[in-house]
């Protein structure tokens, strides 16, 4: 698997307004935690010189304790560390194979300052809601939830 570093990413939007972080306990006390987040890049190609980027994160074990106790929302900047994977389904209705990326979370901590002065490591641009990905497909549905 390949090793990611991600810096001063935010907590994107729950998917069908469902929470943005999703934590599930087994009856044998495992846990998981699932949220995506996005980072604004420049791209001279895209509209305003800028495009967001998306990825589905999904973290096990001690890792998910550490997140509640961390308190994190929509909006919250963050820095990770995990490693590359991928997500493999066949589509209930078409029955095609599907896969999107994922990062496994290994590590997370708060990003200093957020990117704007007093937001409180929360995000205050308006085009944080922008970071919704297209349909509502059963990719979509199965990666962003």
């Amino acid at each position: 698997m390949l090793k990611v570093f991600a810096t001063q990413v935010v907590i994107s939007k729950g998917y069908d307004n469902k929470p943005a972080i999703s934590i599930t306990r087994g009856n044998d006390s495992a846990a998981s935690v699932r949220f995506r987040i996005g980072k604004k890049v420049y791209d001279p190609k895209a509209e305003n010189n800028a495009r967001w980027l998306n990825y589905s994160v999904k973290g096990f074990g001690p890792i998910v304790d550490r997140i509640e106790k961390m308190q994190l929302k929509e909006g919250s900047f963050i820095n990770i560390e995990g490693r590359l994977d991928e997500d493999t389904w066949e589509d209930q209705t078409t029955h095609e194979k599907k896969s999107c990326t994922v990062i496994i979370l290994d590590e997370i901590e708060y990003a200093s300052g957020g990117g704007k002065s007093g937001s409180g490591g929360n995000a205050t641009d308006e085009n944080v809601d922008t970071f919704l990905f297209g349909s509502k497909s059963e990719f979509d549905r199965l990666c962003l939830e």
